[in-house]
């Protein structure tokens, strides 16, 4: 379900069709933030509601990653005479206010009704000003900020001070497509968080191991998921996710519900990693396909799932009690096929690192032509949903599809992704997967506040790369990933010893050969030229966990002979 406004919307409501759907995130317990998408006119229009305080002014926009510096806001504020404006403004890097001079703020109203301002604007998703932020596909950032009036111009206000401000992250272009419909015989099931008493921190992961109820003892699909959060506690709850327990179906697991990296939650847990659900704020509910079901319970199902939600408490509040989660909708009339995931991208292994200091260092897992030439039937598979994810140091993420060495269209694209915001997306379009196609998943890091190598691992401080790609009918591929062969990963370890002067040696481990290293730009930039040239260890596995037969070393990158040109910009009709 989606958050509820603590005000009607009014000026929204007036200025679109009655088709229109709307939606809607809290800026924070006291502000939202709305708006309806125009994709024929490429423009959105955005409502937003604020503590109306006698002069004050009110910011909202854009950045890449939710800094007010740099960001692309419209101000509204009132002058000395009393008179209010709406301007399309961007932030220098004193965190001052720069105005525009191409105003893209467009159709501006406002009213205030008792203690609270409602204004509503228009925006093209791309302006074509170098000043203004792109809206595209994926994360958007959506910052704010709220400060002290009356102005007598806003040129050279400091944004960045301002007494109130923050951030909020969204999937802005919606997918707009209607739900499908469900069987008569469809129940749900909630699973829920029970009075959580959220502690004073600004982020807090909390885990809650569930049973599944005794109907679950049969076979189901899930056709349908989505939040239900406690009122009130929309600013709070940032995204969920729902774990299944990979374990014997006869496993009893323990009772636990707690902070979800804390030393008290017992190992045996670590088994629930298989995602079921994923939501973040902001999101839609998320329907399969009418033809296809997620496959849940039967005789040989363990029984378990475990909740975890991310609180996000940026005011760090005392007094945050929550009981919110996600609901299933089920049913027992199985639909025509199953569906499954499969994970691609970068094998979880220290083999693949990242170095210090980088602004932007790129890994690639790629799922090889020879992969799904055996695993992928004649008449394909079908991607409808996928969720990209890394760990803390991930900054963008996309896949890549290649047929015959021809590249088509993306499965999927966040350049402003961020893992404190994971939810599976319906995709706009259905992709159809054939055998011999490959796929490529490119994960973009940021690691200039790390001083030593960043191993890829299951850790939170370690890194991963994955595309989890939600399709159907379900096959016998489960994992489709790779990394570097371990004989390049020598070959440039000793490289480092003999002509580097590196305590690098054939025998340390991997992890403690990265670490030996003292990595300046040009060594970080040889190993970045290695994993883009060397030859694959592939995992093409089944979902028993083994290889699909065959000889999976030294596998040779699928070559991508023509590829996509650049996105063209409709800068035509607007400057």
């Amino acid at each position: 379900m989606e958050p509820t406004a603590p005000w009607p919307l009014l000026l929204l409501i007036s200025t679109t069709t009655t088709a229109a759907r709307v939606f809607r995130i809290p800026l924070d317990t006291n502000s939202t933030f709305s708006w309806t998408l125009d994709y024929p006119a490429r423009t959105v229009s955005i409502e937003v509601h604020s503590p109306a305080e006698k002069n004050h002014w009110v910011a909202v926009g854009f950045s890449d990653y939710g800094d007010l510096v740099g960001a692309d806001l419209c101000v509204l504020w009132t002058d000395w005479r009393g008179r209010t404006h709406l301007q399309d403004t961007w932030v220098d890097l004193n965190g001052r206010s720069v105005v525009d001079s191409q105003q893209d703020c467009l159709g501006f109203r406002h009213i205030q009704l008792n203690d609270v301002v409602k204004f509503t604007f228009t925006r093209r998703f791309d302006t074509c000003d170098p000043q203004d932020y792109v809206i595209e596909e994926g994360t958007t950032h959506v910052v704010w900020a709220r400060g002290r009036g009356p102005l007598f111009r806003l040129e050279g206000l400091n944004v960045s001070s301002a007494a109130h401000s923050g951030m909020q992250r969204t999937q802005l272009l919606k997918n707009t497509c209607p739900l499908p419909s469900h069987p008569r015989d469809t129940w749900h099931h909630d699973i829920l968080n029970s009075e959580v008493r959220v502690s004073g921190d600004d982020t807090t992961y909390w885990c809650r191991m569930h049973r599944l109820p005794a109907a679950l003892r049969t076979k189901h699909h899930v056709v349908q998921y989505e939040a239900v959060i406690q009122p009130g506690n929309e600013a709070l709850v940032h995204h969920m996710e729902v774990f299944h327990c990979e374990a014997p179906h006869t496993q009893i697991m323990p009772d636990y519900q707690g902070p979800c990296f804390s030393v008290e939650r017992p190992e045996v847990t670590k088994v629930c990693k298989r995602v079921l659900a994923a939501w973040a704020m902001g999101a839609l509910p998320f329907s399969y396909p009418e033809e296809a079901g997620l496959p849940i319970g039967g005789s040989d199902f363990n029984p378990y799932i475990m909740l975890e939600i991310h609180y996000n408490n940026p005011e760090k509040r005392t007094d945050w009690v929550d009981s919110s989660g996600i609901r299933m909708y089920l049913t027992p009339t199985l639909r025509r096929f199953d569906g499954g995931v499969i994970e691609l991208g970068l094998e979880y292994t220290d083999k693949m690192a990242i170095p210090p200091h980088q602004p932007a260092f790129v890994l690639s897992g790629y799922c090889i032509t020879e992969c799904t030439a055996v695993a992928v039937p004649q008449e394909g598979i079908v991607i409808f949903g996928s969720q990209l994810h890394t760990h803390l140091t991930g900054i963008r993420v996309f896949t890549r599809h290649i047929r015959d060495g021809r590249e088509l269209p993306e499965l999927n694209r966040d350049n402003h992704y961020s893992t404190h915001f994971q939810e599976i997306r319906s995709l706009k379009r259905q992709i159809k997967i054939l055998p011999g196609d490959a796929l490529i998943t490119s994960c973009w890091y940021k690691t200039t506040d790390r001083n030593n190598i960043t191993l890829g691992g299951f850790a939170i401080s370690e890194e991963m790369c994955v595309n989890y790609i939600h399709y159907y009918p379900k096959i016998d591929l489960e994992v489709c990933k790779s990394s570097i062969s371990s004989e390049s990963l020598q070959t440039y370890f000793r490289f480092l010893h003999e002509w580097e002067g590196q305590a690098t040696g054939p025998d340390l481990g991997i992890s403690d050969n990265y670490e030996s290293v003292n990595w300046s730009p040009m060594r970080a930039r040889i190993l970045h030229e290695l994993y883009h040239e060397s030859p694959l260890s592939m995992q093409c596995n089944q979902s028993t966990g083994e290889r699909f037969p065959g000889y999976w070393e030294n596998m040779p990158i699928t070559p991508v002979l023509f590829p996509l040109p650049p996105h063209p910009r409709d800068c035509a009709t607007h400057p």
